[in-house]
């Protein structure tokens, strides 16, 4: 994240004041520039758990895809390899093990069915390097079949719903592919198959379908975009391939709908990347890109070093990187299994079912999202005459729940909708306490006056500070 500072008045924002901490120490310290001496270990921890005390409660946090809670003994795995920088697989080789039994388990589980040990793949830092790595490898594998058949690679591009992550923006930015936008809809916050299948042609490098998108946590028909590539392949001869964005559902799909159709069983899947720290139930800084098989990633994206004492592979836009979320990805794969994973993914689809139901049956609410997908309820208000909905989700802050308000993709963009992510821990004590505490916001809002009507060619306020 990019920070730029907008100073507030007075000279205190230049200064820290000790809270808690004050028994250690007693005077301010700099807020801006290294402090000139030292401070007592305890004084220096206390300070900055005085400053965290001030942000959200994870637990609370309904607008975060991201695991925020793993059990003790991985705690204390996380603890144990918190030192280990994970790319050193010379003096850490079961660390490096550990991550290609995870290739091998993920690449699997999503029907890749590589021979043991042998299954492409890598982790990442999240889904976004993730996607970056699976974008480069689509691009790569095109120009090596322009190349061979004398024809231009300067053109590439890449057909894109416009549902999809904003990771998806910058590939195209940081590598020139040129994106092709997909309208959505307001009956499809996904992927029309036959808006995206048009938009294809010869510089085209694949197609990305999304397995749970980020504003409805709906899936986009997989195996429905494969059949439609391939009647354009038999038309046209034009072979394109599709990426599958799982940074959401490649930890939900194969344990809540295990006959749906998504994954390496669909033909035209190239590659995939998923977040392991979403619902593969890591802390955050963790993903998996997986490909079908070497074929689909060309052989000069991977780098040979051998400083840090032997030769090693890499495919990755960083090097140094924290060991731990990959030996706790490990651990929820070994500790859990199927049958684990199974049961988290039902409890949380039990309990979003039925907040959609509830906000269904309530007379303010127009569900916008579906069963059959991510446990996500996304909702609009029905009248926002008199307050709008990021009104609603700042007074539910006040009661210290962390709800967003956004607006849906462009062509459907006039529309503002409030989303709940159900995580593990989200259970129904929980949401019957969100349930009342909506309820009371709605009584407080109603008290106040209408909103002054919107001049044509003029917007309102996005929020309004409560």
């Amino acid at each position: 994240m990019l920070h730029r500072h907008t100073p507030l008045t007075g000279d205190s924002d230049d200064l820290l004041a000790p809270m808690f901490s004050r028994r250690q120490m007693r005077e301010p310290i700099p807020r801006w520039e290294i402090p000139e001496g030292e401070m007592p270990p305890g004084a220096a921890s206390q300070l900055i758990r005085d400053e965290l005390q001030l942000d959200g409660i994870p637990v609370l946090n309904l607008a975060s895809f991201v695991t925020t809670w793993m059990e003790p003994e991985a705690d204390s795995l996380f603890e144990l390899t918190a030192s280990k920088n994970f790319i050193d697989a010379e003096e850490y080789p079961r660390t490096a093990e550990i991550e290609h039994r995870c290739v091998n388990m993920i690449a699997n589980l999503f029907g890749a069915g590589a021979a043991p040990g042998e299954a492409v793949g890598t982790s990442t830092v999240g889904s976004s390097e993730a996607i970056l790595l699976a974008g480069m490898a689509l691009k790569r594998t095109w120009q090596h079949r322009r190349t061979a058949a004398g024809l231009p690679t300067d053109s590439p591009n890449i057909v894109l719903g416009r549902h999809v992550h904003v990771c998806w923006e910058k590939l195209c930015r940081y590598f020139e592919i040129e994106p092709r936008w997909v309208p959505v809809s307001a009956g499809n916050i996904g992927l029309d198959i036959d808006a995206a299948v048009a938009m294809v042609d010869e510089n085209t490098i694949g197609v990305a379908a999304v397995m749970g998108n980020t504003f409805t946590g709906a899936f986009d028909d997989v195996a429905g975009l494969s059949a439609a590539l391939d009647a354009l392949a038999e038309r046209t001869g034009l072979d394109v391939g599709i990426h599958v964005d799982a940074a959401s559902g490649g930890f939900v799909a194969p344990f809540a709908y295990p006959d749906l159709a998504w994954d390496f069983r669909v033909p035209r899947v190239r590659s995939i990347n998923t977040s392991g720290h979403k619902y593969g139930l890591v802390y955050a800084g963790v993903g998996w890109a997986v490909w079908r098989n070497a074929d689909y990633l060309p052989d000069e994206l991977l780098f040979h070093d051998n400083y840090l004492g032997n030769d090693q592979i890499t495919f990755s836009l960083n090097f140094s990187k924290g060991a731990a979320q990959v030996v706790g990805q490990y651990y929820n794969l070994i500790r859990m299994g199927r049958q684990g994973y199974q049961g988290v993914v039902a409890n949380m689809l039990d309990v979003s079912e039925k907040l959609s139901t509830w906000m269904h049956n309530h007379d303010r609410f127009e569900v916008v999202s579906t069963s059959g997908a991510l446990p996500v309820v996304t909702a609009r208000l029905i009248d926002e005459s008199r307050f709008t909905a990021h009104d609603l989700v700042g007074v539910l802050r006040q009661r210290g729940w962390i709800v967003p308000a956004y607006t849906l993709p462009p062509n459907v963009d006039t529309t503002t909708v409030v989303r709940v992510v159900v995580r593990e821990g989200f259970n129904d004590d929980l949401m019957d306490a969100l349930m009342t505490d909506t309820v009371a916001a709605l009584k407080e809002l109603d008290q106040r006056p209408p909103l002054a009507p919107t001049l044509p060619g003029a917007s309102r306020p996005e929020t309004r500070v409560c």
